[in-house]
């Protein structure tokens, strides 16, 4: 039986999972997954996680589980290195909260591997950034980014603060900065309708961008100015073209020579692929990233393949395929009708990537949300306020029909909106 390994349970790698879930039932696959959490919560709403927001009993998805009912298994642990004569994947030790171990080092036999574990934080070298800064990749990151985050309000609504004033600083107006400052108004807002007593003026969100605007990755420029006016209008001091230089427990310091107060700092400047990708003996090139073909091989090994983050897809023009969920999750479809393709026939030709930008969008909160759709089609279609918001809700919806079928992904979507309906808009716990 074919031994297929897939490391990382994001977006794409579960939906990956999901395809290759025929070959586990039809019995022609033996499908094992990795990952070095025990659960999948949809990345681009980790800052929702971080605020409270996002309920994580009642959106995360456990593998075993998952993989119980998709016919693979799972083994949670992260990859420390690759035994390519030999086929094997090498698995670092676990360890719990407090160092102790869990399990030992162990290795996964393979007949093709898929590796999709993503991007990590990219602190540009920064001075200061992993002593001092946030960042959120991961569940636990968030979980531990909102336990700081509700320990200052309610210091504050307690009147024992340092200081009269909730000072936090965000590095990066991609979509993770401007959405989590948004949502850091809208939790200030809910928490006084709570009985917190907190004052109307209390926070101030500082985001510092090295570009010229927030939201470079969105196509069209209004909607760029849109987004900034409505940050602008909620209170958040946008500070494009500026650079920071070190992060210290005062806040930041700058280019230009200013420190910005910060009793938080959270980094969502840029991203780049894990370090362990520079070890595992494939060819590598820009941000630690894989090289493949565009039919999701690697250009070292036929038998490994890999896509998202950590991987893009060269295009026709001579252009890579940018960092984004709709890239990982399309590319992830494709290396698993190819991964089918080869288990029927050693030598079937493969299927190769062509990205087509569907868009972007960002959603502020409550307050408002912008995007482009179909951004191949003659610069796309400009959309904003609750269409924006239906098409930016529903691709979370997608997300979770393509993860548990039609039938239940329907009937856990629909349990999810009668529980925003009796349960508080955050989570305070």
């Amino acid at each position: 039986m074919t031994k297929i390994v897939v490391v990382g349970g994001g977006a794409g790698g579960m939906e990956l999972l999901k395809k290759l879930s025929k070959l586990g039932r039809k019995g022609e696959a033996e499908i094992t997954l990795v990952d070095v959490s025990d659960h999948h919560i949809w990345k681009p709403l980790l800052h929702e996680l971080a605020t409270g927001s996002l309920d994580e009993g009642l959106n995360a998805v456990d593998y075993r589980v998952h993989g119980s009912h998709n016919y693979y298994r799972f083994e949670q642990g992260a990859m420390a290195g690759l035994d390519r004569i030999n086929r094997r994947v090498l698995l670092a030790p676990l360890y719990n909260e407090q160092g102790n171990e869990i399990l030992p080092e162990r290795a996964l036999e393979y007949d093709y591997l898929v590796i999709g574990i993503g991007a990590v934080t990219n602190d540009f070298g920064v001075t200061g950034v992993k002593e001092h800064a946030y960042s959120l990749d991961l569940t636990s990151q968030a979980m531990k980014l909102r336990e700081r985050i509700q320990q200052l309000f309610l210091q504050h609504a307690h009147g024992v603060a340092d200081k009269d004033r909730f000072d936090m600083a965000i590095v990066g107006a991609g979509a993770t900065g401007v959405e989590m400052a948004a949502e850091m108004h809208h939790m200030s807002e809910t928490l006084r309708s709570y009985g917190y007593d907190l004052s109307d003026d209390l926070l101030n969100i500082t985001l510092v961008e090295a570009s010229d605007s927030v939201m470079p990755a969105l196509d069209k420029g209004g909607l760029r100015q849109a987004v900034n006016d409505k940050l602008l209008e909620i209170g958040v001091d946008v500070r494009t073209e500026t650079r920071v230089t070190e992060v210290t427990e005062q806040g930041l310091h700058t280019a230009e020579g200013e420190v910005i107060q910060a009793d938080l700092v959270l980094w969502a400047a840029g991203v780049k692929a894990p370090e362990v990708l520079t070890t595992l003996g494939l060819e590598n090139h820009r941000g630690n990233q894989l090289v493949i073909e565009a039919n999701g091989r690697t250009t070292s090994d036929p038998r490994i393949f890999a896509f998202g983050d950590c991987a893009p897809t060269p295009q026709a023009d001579g252009q890579w395929t940018p960092p984004r969920g709709q890239v990982a999750r399309q590319m992830a479809l494709l290396v698993g009708d190819n991964l089918i393709r080869l288990i029927k026939d050693d030598n079937a030709a493969l299927k190769e990537y062509v990205y087509k930008d569907l868009g972007s969008f960002v959603n502020l909160s409550r307050f408002h949300t912008v995007g482009n759709m179909f951004s191949f089609l003659r610069g796309g279609l400009a959309v904003a306020g609750c269409p924006a918001r239906f098409v930016y809700a529903s691709l979370y919806r997608r997300h979770m029909l393509a993860l548990h079928g039609p039938v239940k992904g329907t009937m856990l979507l629909a349990l999810n909106g009668l529980q925003r309906i009796v349960r508080p808009q955050l989570k305070l716990w």
